[in-house]
């Protein structure tokens, strides 16, 4: 249960760097966008409503990790092969692009620009970024 909640908090982060340095990737909430229109209140709940709405779509992005990468990779093993490897970039890319579609039907909206090099360099970024925290002492289990 505790390295769930960690690579909850891994994902998070990711998406929310990866969306910092391209321009392409945002994430948006319908519910924290109507609430500022209501109330004009801005401070406090929209910064926790943003945290939680990058929670919420690393959670999205770890059960897509979980349950369809490990498919996908294992039917596209052949052009992994022949690609020695690279073809993984391209495999997270459309794993970030069913995040962003899965999120389409919650109150958290993850989107790619149409351009598919934004959802590449996300891929890359995302995976360095998870493998740095991965790294660190404590966030992963012997």
């Amino acid at each position: 249960m505790r390295s769930f909640i960690v690579r909850i908090l891994i994902n998070g982060l990711a998406l929310w760097i990866a969306s910092w340095i391209l321009p392409g990737l945002d994430i948006s909430t319908s519910a924290a966008t109507e609430a500022v229109a209501k109330t004009g209140v801005t401070q406090g709940t929209d910064t926790v409503g943003i945290i939680a709405a990058y929670l919420f779509v690393g959670v999205i992005f770890g059960v897509v990790n979980a349950f369809v990468r490990p498919l996908v990779s294992f039917l596209s093993l052949p052009i992994t092969i022949l690609t020695l490897g690279l073809f993984t970039i391209v495999i997270n890319a459309a794993m970030l692009y069913l995040t962003s579609w899965i999120s389409s039907y919650t109150p958290v909206h993850f989107t790619i620009d149409s351009f598919f090099w934004t959802a590449v360099f996300a891929a890359i970024i995302i995976t360095v970024i998870s493998l740095v925290a991965g790294r660190i002492p404590g966030a992963r289990r012997r």
